[in-house]
């Protein structure tokens, strides 16, 4: 029994009516991006219709409101992930923006030749590729975390990976493919060990989990806004104050100074010395509203209901007798509202596009996580993610309609797109 009313919920979001194939959309792909509730609609609109104007910019009516309630957006922000204070919070367009500021602000002028960066096998390639392009600049090394057959990190290997070379620390609170929940404690606490800085990708846990990044004993978090309700073009970079201070600012110009000479530059405050130019300012808002939105159905809630709709979609898969072939962690407790399987005998890709058929949007591919993949030795998966208004009828229809496609396999035609990378 699902502990949200999820009638009620679903209220609030306009797409969810939306007829595809002549059904009522089923959304199953809000591990890439989630549906936007008509409450930050609203936000976004009545701000751009009443308050627009450029923040921190002008003593004018207009432009003191808006200020107002773009700093007003980081406390939200601050107090949803229980930071120290809205100073940590750092505005940006996504989680990739996030970790290219920590790699090109803190690491790019602190990782020097012989210094390791160990990071995970399951991670996204945006928590990924910024360290290898900063170790090829520094002459330093990237190691990897493995996993395990179904899905959790070998945290066994710490002690051999973790050494006293190692400067950073970089992993997913939780797998965008497998779902996997990491044990973030445990990595902090042994790279800490060390004196290695740890960043925490938070996109795919921070929609999804309670998160304190006081309990954390991470030093940097980063995660998008459109994966939690928000828009896109919006996300969070959390630092701790301490390192923030020391750190370069990734991006320069208007509004990230004081003062500018010929000669020299006074850095402005945190968080504006990482907020360059005009920033999205109405996005900002918006995901404020999100955060506000999650805040009030509970975090805990969002959890458990996840956690059952998975539970229940697994023991669903049973019925496949071998036809279906489900990747991650078997504990539901153990993972977000990620399920991702295959199809035996059918590309992944092709499952994606029958699903479609049905009005049921799934993702389909190597989400960004090629290395993960190629680990799992399998080139793509299906990716079914849930979120707080899905449903156990919608799995069931979801289960239906693929039960029909394994019937009739024989039948398709095999889709392939030309671009690899599908999904995030």
């Amino acid at each position: 029994m699902l502990l949200l009313n999820v009638d009620e919920i679903r209220r609030d979001f306009p797409l969810l009516e939306r007829v595809v194939g002549g059904r009522k959309i089923v959304y199953f792909d809000n591990a890439a991006s989630t549906q936007k509730p008509i409450q930050v609609i609203k936000t976004m609109e009545e701000f751009m219709k009443n308050h627009y104007a450029n923040v921190h910019r002008g003593l004018h009516t207009l432009s003191q409101e808006a200020s107002k309630l773009y700093e007003e957006a980081h406390e939200v922000l601050a107090k949803f992930i229980n930071a120290y204070s809205w100073r940590e919070v750092i505005f940006v367009n996504n989680t990739t923006e996030a970790l290219n500021t920590i790699a090109y602000g803190w690491a790019l002028w602190n990782i020097r030749e012989g210094d390791e960066i160990v990071v995970t096998v399951m991670d996204h390639h945006s928590n990924m590729l910024p360290w290898r392009l900063i170790a090829q600049l520094k002459n330093a090394r990237v190691k990897y975390l493995d996993i395990t057959d179904d899905g959790y990190l070998r945290y066994d290997l710490l002690d051999q990976l973790i050494t006293e070379k190692t400067k950073i620390v970089a992993f997913p609170l939780a797998s965008n493919v497998l779902g996997t929940i990491n044990d973030a404690k445990r990595i902090a606490r042994k790279a800490h060990e060390v004196g290695a800085i740890v960043v925490a990708d938070g996109a795919q846990s921070v929609p999804h989990i309670p998160t304190n990044v006081r309990e954390l004993e991470v030093d940097f978090l980063a995660f998008s806004g459109h994966k939690m309700l928000g828009p896109t073009g919006s996300g969070v970079l959390w630092g701790r104050e301490d390192i923030l201070e020391e750190m370069k600012p990734f991006k320069v110009g208007g509004d990230t100074i004081k003062d500018v000479t010929l000669d020299a530059v006074v850095w402005h405050d945190l968080p504006w010395r990482f907020e360059a130019g005009t920033p999205n300012i109405v996005e900002g808002i918006g995901l404020a509203e999100a955060a506000r939105y999650l805040a009030r159905i509970g975090m805990d809630n969002i959890h458990r209901h996840e956690e059952e709709l998975v539970r229940y979609t697994l023991k669903r898969f049973e019925e496949f007798a071998g036809e279906v072939k489900y990747y991650g962690p078997l504990n539901p407790a153990d993972k977000t509202g990620v399920v991702s399987f295959n199809v035996k005998g059918l590309n992944h890709h092709t499952v994606g596009a029958a699903l479609d058929l049905f009005g049921i949007a799934v993702r389909t591919g190597m989400h960004c996580a090629h290395p993960l993949h190629y680990r799992l030795g399998i080139t793509g998966t299906v990716r079914a993610s849930f979120y707080l208004y899905n449903t156990l009828e919608e799995v069931d229809y979801f289960i239906e309609s693929l039960e029909k496609i394994v019937l009739l396999k024989g039948r398709f035609v095999e889709q392939v797109p030309s671009h690899v990378c599908t999904g995030t």
